[in-house]
């Protein structure tokens, strides 16, 4: 069990270009089989063998063609496989892609998501995806397609651990914030996301909650008590409301990590799910059961209201494993919330009549 302890005191008390040869199976996309439709986004499925029930696929005509070309290869070097998908500026004002890459993240298989323009000059390298967290995921970079031609993905190995791309032209607006809020890139999340959450390093203190991060850093967890992420904190008064938040990784959507408090099981989280057109949804079926579960294969925020009257003055201990059923998973960047009385509380005192 990975165990965290955080004691915290309360305020109130370079690849070479060239020419790619088609490579991909039938089931892939090529420029063959685009349409002329001028939507601003697209689903790219890179997966090598065809399913079943597969059929052609379908994409705007921005996307000229998806084709496999062969990797730069060199002595003690793991050989990788590219993806080279070759595009047009469907508008002028269109000049930065949201390309999001769905793939499986495994430590020796990161992937990179590299930009060309048409002379073959290297533009954009995004550096290595994913955590290495060994589980299905997916990762995003801004593209800027000034002059840009082609994007190539380069996975290490034969690029079965990748499954698709999801591409989507972005448009700028002017965005204002609060002065005393955090600073941040305000890009909404595709398919109504939240965005990744942030973890302070310091304890913070507003209108009476206290905010303190109890651990950065990704942990992964398993379905039982032994292999869940345990945390410590101190506190030196009792708070009306507290708030656990963190983002999880893979989770299956009917089955969100479960918490226990002070060894009490509190029942499972809250997740915040993105609409259900979001292509990192991935349904999976079991054998003697009927109904398809479905599992994110993406970062999801979850959350979950501890109650108040299980925590004590001192040390707390909170336990994060993943749902029944739900397997190994991981987390990030958890965080919890004491709401207290301050000076300016808004409440209602309200007597039996």
């Amino acid at each position: 069990m990975f165990l965290r302890f955080v004691a915290f005191g309360l305020l109130l008390v370079a690849v070479s270009f060239s020419r790619a040869q088609q490579a991909f199976p039938e089931a892939l996309p090529t420029a063959g089989t685009s349409s002329h439709r001028a939507t601003p986004n697209a689903w790219i499925d890179l997966r090598q063998a065809a399913t079943g029930n597969s059929k052609a696929q379908v994409t705007p005509s921005w996307v000229e063609a998806v084709t496999l070309v062969p990797g730069e290869t060199r002595p003690g070097v793991t050989p990788k496989t590219v993806f080279r998908i070759r595009l047009i500026q469907p508008k002028v004002e269109y000049q930065i892609l949201l390309f999001r890459l769905f793939f499986d993240d495994k430590g020796d298989a990161q992937p990179e998501i590299v930009a060309w323009d048409e002379s073959g000059t290297q533009v954009v390298r995004s550096g290595p995806l994913g955590a290495g967290i060994e589980l299905p995921s997916s990762d995003q970079v801004m593209v800027p397609m000034m002059g840009i031609s082609c994007i190539d993905v380069e996975v290490p190995g034969d690029g079965s651990t990748v499954r698709g791309a999801y591409l989507d032209w972005m448009e700028s607006s002017e965005v204002v914030h609060p002065v005393n809020a955090e600073h941040r890139d305000l890009i909404p999340e595709p398919f109504g996301a939240a965005a990744p959450l942030r973890a302070s390093e310091k304890d913070t203190e507003v209108f009476g909650t206290v905010t303190a991060t109890l651990a950065p850093e990704t942990i992964r967890i398993g379905a039982t008590i032994p292999e869940g992420a345990a945390f410590q904190f101190g506190m030196e008064a009792q708070p009306l409301l507290a708030l656990l938040t963190f983002e999880v990784a893979s989770p299956r959507v009917q089955a969100p990590p479960e918490i226990y408090v002070n060894g009490q099981a509190v029942g499972p989280a809250s997740l915040s799910l993105p609409d259900l057109a979001d292509p990192g949804y991935r349904g999976e079926m079991q054998s003697l059961v009927r109904q398809m579960g479905f599992q994110y294969t993406g970062w999801m925020r979850a959350q979950k209201m501890v109650p108040a009257d299980l925590l004590k003055v001192g040390t707390n201990d909170v336990i994060i494993v993943s749902g029944g059923g739900a397997g190994a998973s991981a987390i990030r960047a958890t965080q919890i919330q004491l709401k207290y009385l301050w000076d300016k509380s808004d409440y209602l005192l309200r007597t039996n009549q």
